[in-house]
């Protein structure tokens, strides 16, 4: 984990290496001008010489500057390198994440994802700057305030090795009981903000079934357990103040006692004690930075941990070598393919698939929820690779392809669809960046996106709003094919993606692939048979295997499934219009 993190300081090691160069001329500074305040009332004020009140007080004001202008330059790279330090964090999380198969993405929750870009990296970038200089500062500062209370006294630094002693045994208890909550925390947030988004992206869904009061309870039981386990956190923390004061105080009062006995005695100077009672509060403060410190490094361990797991994790699906990067044909065979989402488990979403597609065919895929249709064609682009057995495109193994190849070659629209902000001309070019207006005026057309873009008052720049919540569910399904389109692809998958289209829409669309699009191989989802039963032909699927691939009249005919699916939903009371109206 430490190694992973480092690696990710980078370009701003310079700045990482002088915060704590200047922070230690810092401290020396500090540390100095006690001592200088002894000669000055000892030699100065005392023996009643006022070039020596002149000599150390300009020599005082001296190093005041310099410690003022180390500080200053100390917190300016501070700053610049934990700023940059949790930015390349989340650039580094980021490009791993575009890189991860959908089997690695499954792994991570998308709060989860969220709270390690946000809260985690924000607590490791407020540890790094804390590593840099309080880390750097305080034990800098203790040591080199014990040292000099040795040198002015080696009787009386006793008190400070004892109170060193009480305050860190104490300190030791309340850190270590701090930092096992703060573990919780985090795994708090999570649980936080899952409710959170959530209850964001389903607020219409909440709203109209009435279940506002349903939702806030979830989010106030998560909200609760994070208050309780800071409220803990918290007043543990509580504690080191008092045991600070009691500690200081009780330094105080050994100190009066036994350095005005020193004093009298003649062994201790007036100045000598007052730079006594400066270096026991400096050590003092230094143990309560420690103790602060390592809080924050306790808590910075669970977040970095969470962070380096996202760098650190390797997509299951990678380029090979020597990858072939000559785009592919549209022609897809099946040879006994079996897949698991958890490899070893036995539990096979699909199994024995075998098939062949020639380029240009037209293949319609139906089956129940949870037979496996849109895990089958995710393994097309490699999505997802199969366990067992093989996919061929274009002749090839998808194994052997160079990914961005084989993924521009298939198109996919997913049965969510996503809309991003901006104009409607910017999503579609999202598909393809270099694509014309007349480019993508034709592929809303065949998408059939372009009778109601029309009718907007500003066309195709009237824009989205994020996840286009400002257009209807079957106008973002269409959107999104058209996007698709733009693409040129070579094999089209559409994933039950026109299931918000009325079916007159949904035939138009279809007639158009037919007639616009010979060339490209075509696998088409549906839950409803009138959207495929015009295909070249059907691909019925049970329980993760395929239990008939004919066409429409031959499937119902020899195929128990596809006939009781098309009897149902051709019955008065099922979703089936008339088909010949819009061949």
């Amino acid at each position: 984990m430490l190694r992973t993190l480092i690696r990710q300081v980078g370009q701003y090691r310079t700045a990482s290496l002088l915060t704590p160069l200047f922070t230690a001329l810092e401290v020396v500074m500090d540390v100095l001008i006690p001592y200088v305040t002894a000669w000055l009332i000892d030699r100065g004020i005392n023996a009643g010489d006022m070039r020596n009140v002149y000599l150390y007080g300009i020599m005082m004001i001296g190093m005041a500057f310099l410690s003022l202008l180390f500080g200053i330059l100390a917190g300016r790279y501070a700053a610049y390198a934990s700023s940059g330090f949790a930015c390349n964090l989340r650039d580094a999380m980021y490009r791993n994440i575009q890189t991860f198969a959908f089997s690695n993405i499954d792994r991570f929750s998308t709060s989860g994802l969220v709270t390690r870009m946000t809260t985690d990296v924000s607590n490791l970038q407020n540890a790094f700057q804390q590593i840099l200089r309080v880390s750097v500062r305080a034990p800098f500062r203790l040591v080199l305030s014990v040292i000099m209370c040795l040198v002015i006294n080696p009787g009386m630094s006793l008190i400070f090795l004892v109170a060193l002693v009480v305050l860190a045994m104490a300190l030791g208890c309340i850190v270590s009981r701090v930092g096992r909550l703060f573990g919780q925390v985090f795994q708090q947030y999570d649980v936080l903000n899952n409710s959170v988004q959530e209850n964001i992206s389903a607020i219409r869904l909440i709203k109209a079934f009435v279940r506002e009061d349903y939702e806030v309870l979830k989010f106030s039981k998560a909200a609760q357990g994070l208050y309780r386990l800071f409220v803990r956190a918290e007043a543990n923390m509580a504690l080191m103040s008092p045991v600070m004061n009691m500690v200081v105080y009780g330094c105080i009062i050994a100190l009066s006692w036994f350095g005005a006995h020193f004093v009298v005695g003649g062994s201790l100077t007036m100045g000598e004690l007052t730079s006594l009672f400066t270096y026991v509060m400096s050590i003092l403060m230094s143990l309560m930075m420690l103790s602060h410190i390592f809080v924050m490094l306790t808590m910075s361990e669970a977040s970095g941990r969470r962070v380096a797991e996202v760098i650190d994790e390797r997509p299951d699906i990678v380029n090979p070598p020597a990858a072939i990067a000559r785009r592919p044909g549209g022609d897809v065979e099946f040879f006994r393919v079996d897949f698991s989402y958890h490899d070893g488990s036995g539990e096979y979403v699909l199994q024995d698939i075998n098939f062949r597609v020639r380029a240009g065919e037209t293949i319609g895929i139906i089956g129940g929820t949870g037979s496996g249709k849109s895990t089958l064609v995710s393994l097309i682009d490699r999505l997802y690779d199969v366990t067992q057995g093989g996919v061929l495109v274009g002749g090839r193994d998808v194994r052997t392809y160079d990914l961005k190849t084989l993924r521009d070659a298939v198109a996919v629209v997913l049965q969510q669809n996503v809309l991003f902000s901006g104009t409607i001309l910017d999503n579609l070019r999202w598909g393809n960046p270099a694509a014309t207006l007349e480019d993508c005026r034709r592929a809303c057309r065949l998408a059939c996106a372009d009778e109601f873009i029309e009718r907007m008052p500003e066309g195709y720049d009237t824009r989205i709003e994020q996840g286009g919540v400002n257009v209807s569910g079957g106008q973002r399904q269409r959107l999104c094919i058209a996007r698709a389109l733009l693409r040129n692809p070579s094999i089209l998958i559409l994933d039950d993606s026109t299931s918000a289209c009325d079916t007159a829409t949904d035939a138009r669309i279809q007639k158009a692939f037919r007639e616009e699009m010979p060339e490209v191989t075509k696998f088409i989802i549906a839950q409803r048979v009138s959207s495929v039963q015009e295909c070249d032909r059907i691909m019925v699927m049970d329980h993760g295997r395929i239990t008939g691939f004919d066409t429409h009249r031959r499937l119902l005919e020899t195929n128990q499934l596809y006939r009781e699916i098309f009897d149902i939903q051709t019955d008065d009371d099922g979703d089936f219009d008339n088909w010949e109206d819009w061949k």
